[in-house]
């Protein structure tokens, strides 16, 4: 049995940083990862997705080239395949970055092999068996298969899948309207593809306002993608080459027919093999390692960070964690989970950026607020790009003044944002917006024009 200070059980988004910061305190870790250095952000999520939206962009201002007094000559086609080796090759990249890193770090050994506790203080990895005084595990999730009916007799594609996907689809059906499934669904349909979006609720990404909800959908819709909203009736079925997704028993269209199906379902954590039983640690009902406010769980001595906490689905809460955990343990600071202002972007174009509370949420905790409205049809730089879809908002507290929550879907508003998360972070009431002098022509400089422009909403 070999014996160190820390065992670290997944390298994706916290684990390798925890392992740099421990191993430079003089610590001996071991990380322990049975697939892809670099979690879901390198290898299925961030890093191949972005590339795929970026070429899928360039796809889309080529066939608007004409609004822009840009003459293209002829057609132009879409090489699938190049498009794939293009973002497989940044994944690979950053795959191999992440690994040098790692095994160049002193006092840290890279150990491959599938993890499983044997108590609370022993792993083993395949045949190998490890101990520590401090365990951490970073194993973070997979996409959710729901059991729909018919869902086993047909071919279908996870994010994991469609990613190595080097053709395009001639009817791709995406079974989930979120941020996942809407990335895939206009990407696709700016390759070429026919798209329709399957939601089983009432409208798209159901956790924003209906405001910007509604936005959403319009701008999809807008490129051609169909979508299917209150699709109570789910189901899967094949005849011939046609894969047929059912999304009503009473009204309308009761199938659709497609070539590819792609389910945007959720995500549940990697954790059901882990062997946890046998170090005591306590899960929830959907599988999540259950920490408290410092990441700590049921038993001494093991936290767990990053996706399989239900702490956090991004790859930046997954680093924060990391964050809260050496602050902690190595800085004599004291930091919590819920000290973490919650902010996220959806990556269709325009982007989504979003921090804090929506209007719906302050509006339901029963503040007094007011709230700012801006479409983007009124802002300078957006029309200059010829970008004008969507909106932006702010939400603050009437009695304390305290912002509470932005969102700007529009061009450039996954940047934007952070000028209201930054101002949020150290706890700026909206008055101080108020009196910026933003740089001239940006989307951030009409901050203040929605802070003066705010109107009060009752609670609800």
């Amino acid at each position: 049995m070999r014996t160190f200070d820390a065992i670290i059980i997944g390298a994706g988004q916290a684990g390798p940083s925890l392992a740099a910061r421990l191993s430079a305190a003089g610590r001996s870790v071991a990380i322990i990862e049975r697939k892809h250095v670099g979690g879901t952000c390198v290898n299925t999520g961030c890093k191949p997705t972005k590339a795929l939206v970026a070429s899928a962009h360039a796809a889309h201002i080529v066939r608007r080239a004409a609004d822009f007094g840009v003459v293209v000559g002829g057609d132009f086609s879409i090489d699938m395949p190049s498009v794939f080796r293009r973002a497989h090759q940044i994944t690979l990249d950053s795959r191999r970055s992440n690994e040098a890193w790692l095994e160049g770090l002193d006092n840290c050994t890279l150990i491959r092999g599938h993890a499983r506790f044997e108590d609370r203080t022993i792993v083993r990895v395949d045949e190998e068996r490890l101990t520590a005084a401090q365990i951490f595990i970073n194993v973070g999730g997979r996409a959710a298969i729901p059991d729909f009916p018919g869902i086993r007799d047909v071919p279908f594609m996870t994010n994991s899948d469609i990613v190595m996907l080097d053709r395009v689809p001639k009817h791709l059906v995406v079974v989930g309207g979120s941020y996942i499934g809407l990335e895939f669904a206009q990407m696709y349909r700016r390759f070429g593809a026919a798209v329709t979006v399957v939601e089983k609720g009432p409208r798209l990404v159901a956790r924003e306002d209906t405001d910007i909800s509604d936005a959403i959908r319009a701008v999809l819709e807008a490129e051609g993608i169909d979508v299917r909203t209150a699709a109570e009736c789910i189901r899967f079925s094949r005849e011939g080459d046609d894969l047929v997704v059912g999304v009503s028993c009473t009204d309308g269209e009761p199938d659709i027919r497609g070539s590819d199906i792609l389910l945007a379902t959720g995500r549940t954590p990697n954790t059901g093999d882990l062997g946890l039983e046998a170090a005591g640690l306590a899960t929830d009902s959907r599988g999540y390692i259950v920490v408290d406010d410092a990441l700590a769980t049921s038993i001494p001595g093991i936290w767990a960070m990053g996706d399989c906490n239900g702490r956090g689905a991004f790859t930046h809460t997954a680093y924060n964690d990391y964050e809260i955990i050496a602050a902690n343990l190595l800085d004599g600071e004291v930091r919590k989970v819920s000290d973490r202002l919650p902010g996220y972007a959806l990556y269709i174009d325009p982007p989504l950026g979003r921090v804090g509370m929506s209007e719906r949420e302050a509006r339901a905790s029963g503040r007094r607020i007011l709230v700012g409205r801006l479409p983007m049809t009124r802002v300078g730089r957006a029309v200059e790009k010829g970008e004008t879809q969507g909106l932006m908002k702010i939400v603050a507290d009437a009695d304390t003044r305290q912002i509470l929550g932005a969102a700007i879907f529009g061009t450039g508003g996954d940047e934007a944002i952070h000028g209201v998360l930054d101002l949020m972070n150290v706890g700026a009431r909206y008055d101080d917006l108020r009196w910026a002098v933003p740089i001239h022509p940006t989307v951030s400089e009409f901050w203040p024009t929605l802070v003066l422009g705010m109107t009060a909403v009752d609670a609800t």
